[in-house]
C-alpha cells in the first residue's frame, strides 16, 4: 500500500497576508481532504476520540471523507460537535486528539482538525435547505413538562454548547448575552484573518435553528438577576461568562496611554471592526513599534493584528524561551513569518512615558531559566545588573485573564475560589447552589476553546438529570 504523505495546508503568502485581514489558512481541496482521510488507518481502538473534550467519533467522520461522502462525515461530526467550522480552525488539535494519533508515534498524525474544517466548510457552501434538514433535532420523549425552560449566561463556546446539546433533547433554551454580538470570545477576541466572523455567524445560526433562543444586551447578574431567571420560570442556570477581566504586571508606568490590555486591543480590533476603519469609526491609536508582552496564542493574535493596522515593527517580549511559549506551534510560525520579532528572556520591570503620558519606552531585565515551576515550564530567574532600556510607542498586556466577576458577586451563597473562579464539580459543573452550573473559563481560568465546549457538554448532561430529579 502505497504510503501517503500529510497534506499540507494551502496558506496566504506572508507578504501579502499581513495586508489584509482574510483567512490566512485556506482549508483543504476535496482532493487534499480525501488523500489526507485516506491516512487513517481506523483503529480497533481508536485513541484520538479520548483526546476530544467533546468525544466526536474521529475516525468514523474521518471514514466518510475518505469515501468522499461528506454529507454523512458532517452527520457524524454534528452528532457531538456543535461548532466544527470553528473547532476545525482554532481547536490546539496538536495536543489533543493528534497526539494521540497512532500515526504520531512514528510519523505525523492525520490532520484532524484541517479535515474537521474541510467537513465543516463543505455543508456551509450546501444550499440553506440541505444545512437546515442537517440539523433536525431529535427530541427525547419526556415523562416530565417537554418545554422546561433552562437559562444559559454568556454566548460563548461553552454556552453555545450546553444550549445545543440541551435543545436537541427537547428543551426550551434561552442564551443572555451581555454584548451585541452573540459568540463571546469567538467574536471578540480571536482575528478574522484566524476565524472569520462569518463563519462564527454561520455556526450560531445552526445553533438557533435547533430552537435555542438568544437574547444580546443582556447582562445577566445587572440587567437581570439570577433570581429573577428562576422567578421567570427557568428551572436550571448555566453559566459561561467566560474571563474577562484582564491581568497586569503591577509595575509602575502601566496607566499610560498606549498600553492596552489585549482583551480591549483584541475586542477593538475584532469586535467593533478597527481594521476596517474607517468604515467603522472604531480607530485604534496605534505606533510604529509595538510590544506585546506574553506568548500565549492571545499574544500571538495581538501582534499579528498589530502588523496588519500598520505597525512597522512588532516584537514579543517573553521572560521564558521559544521552546516554552504556550501558543500554539502554527501560530508561532505565522508570526515569525509575518515579520513579528522574538525578544526572548525578558522581564519589563518598568514602562517610560513623555510628558502627555504616552508610552515612549520599557526597561527590562534579562532572565535565565532555573529550576521547573508547577507549570513544568524552567522557572524564569533575573539576572542581576542586566537592566536595560528599549523603545516602543504601544504595549499590549497579554499575560493571562481572570473570571468575569461580575455575576459571581450577585449570587449570595456561590462558592468562588481565590481567583474569582466559580468552584464547581469537574464531571458535572454543579456549583454549590442548586439549579445552577458553570463551566469553562469562569470555573477553570483559562481554558482552550474546545475545553470549554467540553465543559459544556458535561453540564447540559448534568442539567437534564437534575431536571429530571425535579419530578417536574
Amino acid at each position: 500500500m502505497e504510503k501517503i504523505p500529510r497534506q499540507k495546508m494551502p496558506v496566504q503568502d506572508a507578504k501579502e497576508r499581513i495586508k489584509n485581514f482574510s483567512s490566512v489558512a485556506l482549508g483543504y481541496s476535496e482532493e487534499q481532504a480525501v488523500l489526507e482521510a485516506r491516512r487513517c488507518i481506523q483503529c480497533k481502538k481508536p485513541a484520538c476520540i479520548g483526546g476530544c473534550p467533546v468525544e466526536v467519533d474521529i475516525p468514523g467522520f474521518i471514514k466518510k471523507i475518505a469515501e468522499k461522502n461528506f454529507a454523512e462525515a458532517i452527520k457524524i461530526l454534528k452528532n457531538k460537535n456543535n461548532l466544527p467550522a470553528i473547532c476545525g480552525r482554532v481547536c490546539p488539535q496538536e495536543t489533543q486528539c493528534e497526539i494521540k494519533c497512532v500515526l504520531a508515534k512514528k510519523g505525523e498524525p492525520v490532520a484532524i482538525g484541517r479535515l474537521e474544517r474541510f467537513a465543516a466548510d463543505w455543508e456551509i457552501e450546501q444550499s440553506s435547505e440541505f444545512r437546515v434538514q442537517s440539523s433536525e433535532k431529535k427530541l427525547r420523549t419526556m415523562n416530565y413538562e417537554l418545554r422546561t425552560k433552562i437559562a444559559v449566561a454568556g454566548s460563548g463556546p461553552a454556552g453555545l454548547t450546553c444550549a445545543a446539546d440541551l435543545a436537541k433533547i427537547g428543551y426550551d433554551v434561552t442564551i443572555f448575552e451581555s454584548l451585541h454580538e452573540t459568540g463571546g470570545v469567538l467574536m471578540y477576541g480571536i482575528p478574522e484573518f484566524r476565524l472569520p466572523k462569518k463563519t462564527v455567524k454561520i455556526e450560531i445560526d445552526y445553533i438557533k435553528s435547533l430552537g435555542v433562543n438568544i437574547k444580546t444586551n443582556i447582562l445577566v447578574g445587572k440587567t437581570k438577576t439570577v433570581q429573577e431567571l428562576f422567578d421567570e420560570g427557568f428551572k436550571a442556570i448555566f453559566v459561561g461568562t467566560g474571563a474577562g477581566l484582564p491581568q497586569f504586571l503591577g509595575i509602575p508606568g502601566e496607566n499610560l496611554n498606549r498600553i492596552y490590555s489585549a482583551n480591549e486591543f483584541l475586542t477593538r480590533a475584532n469586535l467593533m471592526k478597527a481594521y476596517k476603519f474607517p468604515e467603522y469609526d472604531t480607530p485604534i491609536d496605534i505606533g510604529k513599534r509595538v510590544a506585546v508582552i506574553g506568548a500565549g496564542n492571545v499574544a500571538m493574535d495581538a501582534a499579528r493584528v498589530s502588523l496588519r493596522l500598520g505597525a512597522d515593527e512588532v516584537l514579543i517580549v517573553y521572560r521564558r524561551t521559544e521552546k516554552e511559549m504556550p501558543a500554539r506551534l502554527e501560530e508561532i510560525e505565522n508570526a515569525k513569518e509575518e515579520g513579528v520579532k522574538l525578544h526572548l528572556l525578558t522581564a519589563p520591570i518598568r514602562f517610560i512615558g513623555d510628558e502627555n503620558n504616552n508610552v515612549t519606552g520599557m526597561e527590562c531585565l534579562k532572565m535565565e531559566l532555573g529550576e521547573p515551576d508547577s507549570s513544568g515550564r524552567r522557572r524564569p530567574v533575573p539576572i542581576k545588573n542586566s537592566e536595560f532600556k528599549f523603545d516602543v510607542d504601544t504595549v499590549v498586556m497579554a499575560i493571562g485573564q481572570s473570571p468575569n466577576p461580575l455575576l459571581p458577586k450577585t449570587i449570595q451563597g456561590l462558592q468562588v475560589g481565590k481567583h474569582g473562579n466559580i468552584i464547581t464539580d469537574e464531571k458535572t459543573g454543579a456549583t454549590s447552589i442548586a439549579g445552577i452550573f458553570a463551566g469553562g473559563d469562569i470555573a477553570t481560568g483559562a481554558s482552550t476553546i474546545i475545553e470549554a465546549m467540553g465543559a459544556g457538554k458535561r453540564a447540559s448532561r448534568a442539567i437534564d438529570e437534575y431536571i429530571k430529579n425535579l419530578k417536574i
